[in-house]
């Protein structure tokens, strides 16, 4: 079976980090990431960057990574506004997130769960030209709330739904879920809305992120978040856990008999090429809001 495989170094895997990444770097490692056969980079978010300074050059990475037909970079936005900024800045994939669980939404997005959907609505709806695909935060477990209930789940992915959005990722943010809490979860919606795709965005908390990329392959899921080296987590979600590393799934993956089109020699010497680049990137200057 074909797996594809999204890496997120750049946006999920930097953005907690207390180290500015240059934009030239940001750039080196797309292209190592490019050489290596991903063909999906999620490449930056557009977003305060007084709350995620790390981001604040999104719309120059975005303006400068090489137009190459075989390779998709997507912006996340959480707003109409991030939205709007990643259209103006040339963005042509653009991920719209929003949480399943009202505290991480506040915490993240500074509203209502409600209210954080709606301004994504009306935003979408003006750009019918942008591929849009949809993020959902906290899908099994909030660092607030505990287990989300599978109804606040489903209701986030009409939401979606209703949007015109059938590509949805469903994220464990924390990294902390079970595997079998997160199947469960899955076939749950896939038989309550099944004429979406499905993806997992999965965090690493307890080494069980591989066990829950097999089961949700055998349950038919072809598409995986992960990030170089297994940086990343929300700085906004208290206790959240790295990435899954991208070199591990993608090995696992290999090892079970599946392809995911990437060569692991030239995905290792991205990984030391990300590792050096954060080791020596100066200290960033974090807002006492943050």
């Amino acid at each position: 079976m074909q797996v594809e495989i999204t890496d997120v170094f750049l946006r999920d895997g930097l953005q907690d980090e207390e180290v500015i990444v240059a934009t030239a770097h940001k750039l080196e490692i797309a292209e190592a990431l490019v050489e290596a056969g991903i063909k999906r980079i999620e490449a930056v978010s557009f977003v305060n960057p007084r709350r995620v300074p790390q981001m604040a050059d999104a719309a120059e990475v975005i303006a400068s990574l090489p137009t190459i037909d075989t390779v998709s970079y997507t912006s996340l936005a959480l707003n109409g506004k991030g939205i709007e900024r990643a259209v103006d800045a040339g963005a042509r994939d653009i991920q719209v997130v929003a949480s399943a669980s009202q505290a991480h939404s506040n915490a993240n997005a500074g509203k209502s769960i409600e209210d954080a959907l709606a301004g994504i609505a009306d935003t979408v709806a003006r750009f019918p030209q942008i591929r849009f695909f949809a993020g959902i935060s906290t899908a099994f477990t909030c660092p607030f709330e505990g287990p989300v209930n599978i109804d606040h789940l489903l209701r986030v992915i009409r939401a979606f739904k209703s949007m015109g959005i059938n590509n949805i990722g469903l994220a464990d943010t924390l990294g902390t879920t079970s595997t079998e809490q997160v199947i469960a979860s899955l076939a749950h919606v896939r038989d309550s809305e099944p004429n979406l795709t499905y993806y997992l965005h999965l965090h690493n908390a307890h080494s069980q992120a591989l066990a829950t990329v097999g089961a949700a392959v055998t349950a038919g899921v072809v598409r995986f978040d992960a990030a170089l080296g297994g940086f990343g987590g929300c700085p906004f979600a208290p206790g959240a856990h790295g990435n899954i590393a991208t070199e591990e799934l993608v090995k696992y993956l290999h090892g079970i008999g599946h392809e995911t089109g990437v060569d692991e020699e030239r995905l290792a010497e991205a990984v030391r090429l990300a590792r050096d680049i954060v080791t020596h990137s100066p200290a960033a200057i974090l807002d006492p809001a943050r």
